[in-house]
C-alpha cells in the first residue's frame, strides 16, 4: 500500500522486476512511463550489464534504478530536490542495490566537475525548460563519456531538440503520447 500524499513507479524488469516504490510527488515530476521504460531498455538490452550510467534529472529514480535492476554496475543520481534524492537513496537501501550513489546538485553543476566515464546517460529534465542542450553540452565537453557510449534524451512531443555534437549519432527514437524519446550513440572522435 502506498503512504498518503506519495505515488507509485514499478520496475518492469529485471531482478527487482515488479517491486512497487512510493516516491513523493512534485510539481513537473513525471517518471518515466512502463511502455516507454521497456522500450529504451530492449533498445539497450545488449549494452546495460555491467555498465556505468548517469541519471541526469533523476525525479524519482525511474531509470536509474530500471538499469540497476537490470545488471548496470553502477548509477548516479543527480536531482536538486531533497525529497526526490532521500527518495531514491531510501529505495537504494531496501533493494539492497550497492551500485547507486545520489548526488543533491544541479545537473549543469554536477557535469561541470570531474568523473569517470559513463557508458549510458539518462537526460530527461523537466519539459519546456530548455535543460537538454546545456547539459549535453557540458557532456560532450568534458571527458565524461565512454567510447562508444549511449545518450538517451526524452522530451516534450512540441520541444525542438538543440544542435546535439556532430559525433552523436541517432540510433532509435519514438514518441508516445506528448512523449518524444531518442538514442544517441556517441562516435569515436571529436565532439563538436
Amino acid at each position: 500500500m502506498t503512504p498518503r500524499g506519495t505515488s507509485q513507479l514499478r520496475i518492469i524488469g529485471g531482478q527487482w522486476r515488479g517491486r512497487k516504490l512510493g516516491f513523493t510527488p512534485a510539481d513537473g515530476l513525471r517518471p518515466t512511463g512502463d511502455r516507454i521504460r521497456e522500450t529504451l531498455f530492449n533498445w539497450l538490452a545488449a549494452d546495460i550489464h555491467g555498465a556505468r550510467c548517469l541519471d541526469l534529472f533523476a525525479g524519482s529514480g525511474a531509470l536509474g534504478l530500471e538499469a540497476l535492476s537490470r545488471g548496470a554496475a553502477h548509477c548516479d543520481f543527480v536531482d536538486t530536490a531533497a525529497a526526490g534524492i532521500a527518495d531514491i537513496q531510501r529505495h537504494l537501501g531496501t533493494l539492497a542495490a550497492t551500485g547507486g550513489h545520489c548526488h543533491r546538485s544541479s545537473a549543469l553543476d554536477f557535469l561541470a566537475q570531474p568523473h569517470p566515464p559513463w557508458d549510458i546517460v539518462f537526460i530527461d529534465p523537466p519539459f519546456g525548460q530548455a535543460l537538454v542542450g546545456p547539459a549535453c553540452d557540458l557532456l560532450a565537453r568534458g571527458s565524461v563519456l565512454a567510447p562508444h557510449a549511449l545518450v538517451y534524451i526524452e522530451t516534450g512531443l512540441d520541444e525542438t531538440l538543440p544542435e546535439l555534437p556532430a559525433n552523436w549519432e541517432l540510433h532509435r527514437d519514438k514518441s508516445s503520447g506528448q512523449v518524444s524519446y531518442r538514442l544517441f550513440v556517441v562516435a569515436p572522435g571529436e565532439n563538436v
